[in-house]
């Protein structure tokens, strides 16, 4: 026998116990419960994890491209801890396209604004004038993503 939750509970559910309300909505998607799911909310989330993969994704990009910046044309002030960002946020990267391969199109979309933002942040963190760092990237995408190059 399926559990037959409202709309109007999900509504609240959703609102005042969002675990909960994942719980009902994977419930009822299971047991093909279709007309009582809150379809607003949950194609909200859907569009939401999708957002959310895109930003993670901006976000690493950004700091992998600040500190190559700040690798390249700051060297005298190079450390472990900037070698080790660079390879997480690269590592980071690869993981977000080995799970969803369709993010290495947004990547080249995003990749001048990410440079730009990536650009103003090494100039604010190192105290050096932002011409100190190209307006254009001085790295293409395979630069970034092969960044083991950077430490040889």
């Amino acid at each position: 026998m399926t559990s037959q939750i409202s709309k109007n509970t999900n509504n609240l559910l959703y609102d005042h116990d969002f675990c909960l309300w994942i719980d009902s909505t994977v419930k009822q998607i299971q047991e093909q419960d279709f007309q009582n799911i809150d379809w607003n909310n949950l194609l909200e989330e859907i569009e939401s994890m999708g957002k959310g993969e895109k930003n993670a994704l901006e976000s690493n990009l950004t700091i992998l491209l600040m500190h190559l910046l700040k690798w390249q044309y700051h060297s005298d002030k190079r450390s472990n801890s900037w070698a080790f960002t660079i390879t997480e946020h690269n590592r980071s990267i690869k993981k977000a396209f080995k799970q969803s391969p369709s993010l290495k199109l947004y990547f080249q979309e995003v990749f001048a604004e990410c440079y730009g933002d990536a650009r103003k942040l090494a100039s604010r963190e190192t105290g050096l004038p932002i011409d100190t760092f190209p307006k254009e990237s001085p790295f293409n995408a395979e630069d970034v993503l092969n960044c083991d190059s950077f430490f040889d």
